[in-house]
């Protein structure tokens, strides 16, 4: 019992705030998830309302999809050097921002809680919303401009923040408003691609992730040794070399989406007359909310095999990468440069280098997410995957004996890797076996399997750093190595039906 009092109960406590901030961080919270409620409502309601169109479109089935030429893609695929820059800025960044505003290393893990848990809660609600969704911005176009509106604000915001719960707080309104944008742009592919060109869309959305992650997560360090912006603040200030990163990452953000909003046109729904009649039967919003969480209920249910066992491989994977976002700063200041004073230049140096190497293993991945495709055509999905994160997993744990921050670089081309056939793979197996009018919501319910071990790593990270780590970050990665390791061992298990 006292095990599970230090592991799950104390984290919840206020043990990591002060009382009156604790009571405003869960304020916040509070306040922040009722207003993204009523803003899903409201959208929906505005597609119901003013932008449906039948008229102009058929309403025949579509037996087969038209291949798509490779700008067609480029262009479908584009947002997401956007969405990226928002991950990437919050991956690499926010750790340091929460030490900055007073953060101890153990309390680290339960601040980013907010991130899969408001994951959990908006990519099936987002995916079963958008399967609903048509009209004159098409079906997932309108959650991608809301959500860039949303996290462009929350970016900007995110480096002005004066004390940890609202750090804090924004964590979670930036996490909740990028998800908006992303679940819609996994269903976009299933939706536009027939099965034989999956593989290729996911693997441009894989090198448009990267090369938005390369470039945002090395803004600070570009700032500061390029452009000579300030790395380093007064004690408990946001150096300014983040603050302008966070700037523009907003403006890449909205500039990204807006694009791929302007140049794709979606497919109508495969039955208009069918789609029509059951959004009749779904009208009004207690039984569209009532009829949206019986499905996703029943979705969750009918699960294909093929999504449970990559379910598994999701859950190992993600716990890794979770472990290495939030402990990678800690680890590195501390054990490579020797620094804990987040104001001294030896901590900013080194958080900056966290940036540059976040930045390696996104640009390996940038150029693994085309070399990944014909590796998998001469050899199988699951093979080439679970390759990636044999590699992955021997690159986070080799941390612990690097001595050098440039021999970090070496680190980060095994996780860049892993991250290509990440964000690829698992989706391009997955969608052969999912049902095309339930594709966004089994999209969204997939993600469970990424924000679930990211909330366990938030509740148990930080009473393993405590209880068996000595508060030595390097060790959480190399559990993050093992973790990962094991998710490629359990790859091989999957079935894959294409």
């Amino acid at each position: 019992m006292n095990a599970i009092q230090d592991c799950i109960i104390l984290p919840l406590t206020t043990q990591y705030f002060f009382p009156s901030t604790a009571q405003k961080l869960y304020l916040m919270r509070g306040v922040t998830t009722a207003l993204l409620l009523c803003l899903f409502c409201c959208v929906h309601s505005l597609l119901a309302a003013k932008l449906y169109d039948f008229t102009s479109f058929p309403t025949t089935i579509m037996t087969t999809k038209p291949r798509l030429n490779f700008w067609q893609i480029w262009n479908m695929s584009f947002g997401f050097l956007g969405i990226q820059f928002g991950f990437a800025l919050q991956n690499a960044n926010v750790s340091r921002i929460f030490e900055t505003l007073g953060a101890n290393p153990d309390a680290i893990p339960i601040l980013w809680i907010a991130a899969p848990t408001t994951g959990l809660l908006v990519q099936p609600i987002i995916g079963y919303m958008s399967d609903r969704t048509w009209g004159r911005l098409g079906r997932r176009r309108p959650y991608f401009l809301v959500g860039a509106i949303l996290a462009s604000l929350a970016l900007i915001a995110m480096p002005n923040s004066t004390a940890l719960w609202v750090a804090a707080g924004l964590l979670w309104i930036m996490d909740a408003s990028i998800n908006i944008s992303m679940e819609p742009f996994r269903a976009l592919v299933g939706d536009m691609l027939p099965p034989e060109q999956r593989t290729t869309g996911f693997a441009v959305q894989s090198f448009f992730i990267g090369t938005g992650a390369v470039i945002a997560s090395a803004l600070p360090y570009m700032l500061t040794n390029w452009f000579g912006v300030a790395n380093t603040a007064p004690s408990g200030a946001i150096p300014p070399s983040v603050v302008w990163s966070f700037y523009l990452g907003a403006f890449a953000f909205i500039g990204a989406v807006v694009w791929t909003v302007l140049k794709t046109q979606e497919y109508p729904p495969e039955n208009m007359s069918e789609f029509e009649r059951e959004k009749q039967q779904q009208s009004g919003f207690v039984n569209s909310l009532a009829h949206g969480a019986k499905e996703i209920i029943a979705s969750f249910a009918e699960m294909p095999l093929t999504m449970i066992q990559l379910a598994v491989v999701q859950f190992f994977s993600w716990f890794a990468l979770f472990s290495m976002w939030i402990y990678t700063t800690s680890a590195v200041t501390s054990r490579i440069y020797g620094a804990t004073d987040t104001a001294s230049a030896a901590y900013n140096q080194g958080a900056d280098w966290v940036g540059v190497c976040f930045a390696v293993y996104n640009g390996a991945a940038a150029i693994f997410a085309f070399i990944i495709p014909p590796i998998a055509a001469k050899t199988s999905r699951k093979a080439v995957h679970a390759l990636a994160l044999a590699f992955g997993a021997l690159g986070l744990a080799s941390v612990y004996v690097v001595s050098s921050p440039q021999m970090l670089l070496v680190s980060m081309l095994g996780v860049g890797f892993a991250w290509a056939s990440i964000l690829s793979m698992p989706y391009a197996i997955l969608a052969g076996s999912l049902p095309p009018e339930r594709m966004g919501v089994y999209m969204g319910i997939f993600n469970f399997f990424i924000v679930i071990p990211q909330i366990t790593a938030a509740g148990i990270l930080g009473y393993f750093m405590r209880t068996f780590f000595g508060n030595q970050a390097v060790f959480a990665l190399i559990l993050g190595g093992i973790s990962m390791l094991i998710a490629a061992g359990m790859t091989m298990l999957v079935k894959d039906e294409q």
